[in-house]
């Protein structure tokens, strides 16, 4: 039976008060307490659709004062006088729906109390007599602790799903395809310019991207400070911008059809990844690595420079394309360079590889997912020729299709000749051929000759090798079938 009020009824003024925070459960359907059978709960009038938030029992003429917003509202009618005016002022304070209690006070339901919340669209519960308000307020509560361990449990997956994306190849994308997953949406990572750089999710309509883009200005602005995150809706589209940590200048974009429990918490995981994988690494300062660009840009000797990117003696240089020929972008590209072991990292544009400065000799190792190719350690002041070692590295781990490929320094019986006379015949020798017809026949000898495994690495046609090899035959006037000949041609090509 529904609880009757005691006391003085009068209602006292109102307290200005700041708005309540949103209650730490998730909040439950109304449809999830009508399907509760043993409490015989029935709608009679408005929308089936309402959240609860909580429950709340009050006989009060009029319990504005005392509603947050969101409740349940459970009352038996004691002093309902103007059903109109009390439906009013419970819709005016937020209330979610209206449970009328059956008797001891009303026989039914008022057609009153029906035809009002009919008009002003607020569900209305009927409780039969054998039902007690507080059975209803239990099974809220339960149904809420319900929600809160699926909200938990679907919060856990996800954080494992994206830590698994953040361990892939493609951390980037993968995370935000993980993402866009989870929430069924769409997810998008920005510039502060608006430039999108990754994206995943079904591609929404022109006036929600505008809006998404309108969305991230304003956790990323130049100059003013800016709330780390930012929500609006579109019609039936929901909205969030998140803004990256490690002032990185980069945005986090949802748009998604619904706004679940939870849906924050796991913005947030994606937020955290996704600010360590764009972040710049530290093995060297950032002030001193944009010193030494002014000071080379300015004509500054590169061995005076060196101390400014680490204080290395020596470098190995790099060059990277990712497996099946995918396109790299300057996160992807950073995330490479931080595998590595060095920040100095080359994106790359156009199908170009990318290309990593690595300090110090340790030896390179495959990264999975792409295909390397490196020279030999080299003092800053040879980099030029490091760079030409590791382009022809990569085309022969192309060609040869292992994950990495490194171009040895001369050594064992070459080194026993010397340095000036080695080069001194090499420049004779190939004194004919122009740098192009060197380049093939440098990489057609280190590829025992294979005309299809040379054009992969040259990225040219098999015929276009043969015609270069055919030349060099032609201009140095040698039987290139014979291994002496051969053999002659590689001691003077590895001088270069």
């Amino acid at each position: 039976m529904p609880e009757l009020p005691t006391g003085p009824t009068a209602p006292p003024a109102p307290l200005a008060s700041p708005a309540p925070a949103t209650p730490p459960t998730p909040p439950i359907p109304l449809t999830g307490l009508l399907a509760r059978e043993e409490l015989g709960l029935r709608r009679i009038a408005g929308p089936e659709e309402a959240e609860l938030l909580w429950v709340h029992t009050s006989e009060m003429a009029d319990p504005y004062p005392y509603l947050l917003g969101g409740e349940l509202l459970l009352s038996a009618g004691v002093l309902l006088t103007d059903p109109d005016t009390y439906v009013s002022r419970l819709v005016e304070a937020g209330a979610a729906a209206l449970g009328f209690g059956v008797r001891p006070v009303h026989d039914t339901v008022p057609a009153e109390l029906i035809a009002a919340c009919e008009r002003y669209g607020l569900p209305l519960i009927e409780v039969p007599p054998e039902t007690p308000f507080t059975a209803i307020a239990r099974a809220v509560w339960q149904l809420m602790a319900q929600a809160r361990v699926r909200e938990l449990r679907r919060v856990t997956r996800a954080q494992q799903a994206l830590a698994t994306a953040a361990a892939r190849t493609d951390p980037v994308p993968a995370v935000l395809h993980q993402l866009a997953a989870q929430l069924e949406g769409r997810a998008v990572l920005l510039t502060a310019e608006g430039e999108e750089l990754h994206a995943a999710g079904r591609t929404p309509a022109p006036d929600v991207r505008a809006a998404l883009a309108r969305l991230s200005r304003v956790v990323a602005p130049v100059v003013r400070p800016a709330p780390a995150s930012a929500t609006d809706t579109l019609g039936t589209t929901h909205l969030a911008a998140y803004a990256l940590g490690g002032g990185q200048g980069l945005v986090l974009t949802l748009a998604t059809k619904r706004r679940e429990a939870g849906d924050h918490t796991i913005a947030g995981v994606a937020v955290v990844l996704l600010s360590l994988l764009a972040a710049p690494h530290q093995g060297a300062d950032a002030a001193g690595r944009s010193a030494a660009l002014v000071r080379l840009l300015l004509g500054a000797d590169p061995a005076a420079v060196a101390p400014l990117l680490g204080g290395a003696e020596r470098w190995t240089v790099v060059h990277a394309r990712r497996g099946g020929g995918d396109p790299v972008d300057p996160l992807t590209a950073g995330a490479l360079g931080a595998a590595l072991g060095s920040a100095l990292v080359d994106a790359g544009r156009g199908g170009a590889a990318v290309r990593v400065l690595v300090p110090g000799e340790d030896r390179i190792t495959p990264q999975p997912g792409w295909t390397l190719g490196a020279s030999a350690p080299a003092a800053i002041t040879a980099l030029d020729t490091a760079d030409a070692q590791a382009a022809r590295a990569l085309g022969r781990a192309e060609a040869t299709r292992t994950p990495l490929a490194v171009d040895a320094p001369v050594t064992r019986l070459a080194a026993l000749v010397p340095r000036e006379a080695a080069e001194a015949h090499a420049r004779a020798l190939l004194a004919p051929l122009t740098e192009p017809l060197a380049e093939t026949l440098r990489c057609w000898l280190s590829l025992h000759g294979s005309w299809d495994r040379t054009a992969t690495a040259l990225r040219v046609h098999r015929n276009t090798v043969r015609q270069r090899i055919g030349r060099c035959a032609v201009l140095l006037g040698a039987d290139l079938d014979d291994m002496d000949v051969r053999t002659e041609l590689w001691f003077a090509l590895r001088q270069g």
